[in-house]
């Protein structure tokens, strides 16, 4: 039997001005979306992650509108790889995540559509502490092998329903989520993904990220 699968939609690179600095992002918009979510990397990792891209094109084909976007610039980037402190401010990261979240509510095909938060690693955070400071704005939240417990105080700010994906073998992060789940005051859900670590490598792991986020999306997005 084949399998039709929706044609993907080309991502344009755009570049999204922050307080005198450039970040550069793929933003891909599907033929009627319904939705968009933005992407927090973190950790080092950036708009190229293999992990989510895959996830991003899944998301496309359940006519979700995605923006891959580098929370840090090359400069940025290259001294964080360096020193490594750049991925754990949070409040940084949060703030960059904000000024994109205000750019597309005037982006040409992007301002009308609900918009949802995809955060990884340490950008589950920002995206967190992102949601806390626009509760008019995001209304979904999702989080795969994240530390929402640095979003700290700004946990019990947060409105839109919230997300939390986990390798069951990723034993720590397991127990921060844990935390941070007991903090948040809306409707927030921890999944542990069987099997997986913290980069969700093994078989079928990334596969069930990717459904579990579009499935919270679409049933999130859709709401009023």
């Amino acid at each position: 039997m084949t399998v039709l699968r929706r044609a993907r939609p080309d991502s344009t690179t755009v570049r999204v001005p922050v307080r005198g600095r450039e970040l550069h992002g793929d933003l891909a918009i599907p033929i009627h979306a319904r939705g968009m979510v933005l992407f927090a990397h973190g950790s080092g990792s950036s708009r190229f992650s293999p992990r989510n891209r895959y996830v991003a094109g899944e998301l496309n084909d359940a006519r979700l509108a995605t923006l891959l976007i580098d929370l840090l610039t090359p400069e940025e980037d290259a001294i964080d790889t360096r020193t490594g402190h750049l991925r754990f401010d949070t409040d940084l990261l949060a703030d960059r995540v904000i000024a994109v979240m205000d750019w597309l509510q005037s982006h040409t095909g992007a301002a009308n559509l609900p918009l949802g938060l995809f955060g990884a690693s340490t950008g589950a955070a920002a995206a967190l502490v992102a949601a806390a400071n626009r509760r008019e704005v995001v209304r979904a939240v999702v989080s795969r092998g994240g530390r929402p417990d640095l979003g700290g105080p700004s946990l019990v700010h947060v409105h839109a329903p919230t997300l939390l994906i986990v390798g069951a073998d990723d034993v720590e992060v397991l127990r921060l989520n844990e935390l941070a789940l007991g903090e948040m005051h809306a409707i927030a859900k921890l999944v542990v993904v069987p099997g997986a670590t913290h980069l969700f490598e093994e078989p079928g792991a990334l596969e069930d990220v990717a459904r579990l986020a579009r499935e919270w999306f679409a049933n999130h997005l859709d709401r009023p």
